[in-house]
């Protein structure tokens, strides 16, 4: 997953059960990699340039997520069996 031009790309990604999806950050501004709402398995710490944060979804569902910095910057990880 790309973090470039204040954006999250793709903004929706789908991947199986068991994925390990890893974000990385190719702006100059640090962001975040935050589940929204609370709860949630996504809590990267601030991402500087060229930082990656991983995550591996190991359980079906729809988990959004958001730049806690930059709180417009939001997207998806739909995850199915």
């Amino acid at each position: 997953m790309a973090i470039k031009n204040f954006a999250f790309s793709p903004a929706t990604l789908k991947v199986t059960m068991g994925t390990t999806v890893t974000w990385i950050n190719q702006d100059t501004d640090a962001h975040t990699v935050t589940s929204a709402g609370s709860g949630g398995p996504l809590h990267s710490a601030a991402l500087n340039t060229h930082a990656t944060y991983s995550y591996t979804f190991t359980k079906p569902g729809t988990y959004s997520y958001l730049c806690t910095i930059h709180p417009f910057m939001t997207a998806t990880v739909e995850v199915t069996r």
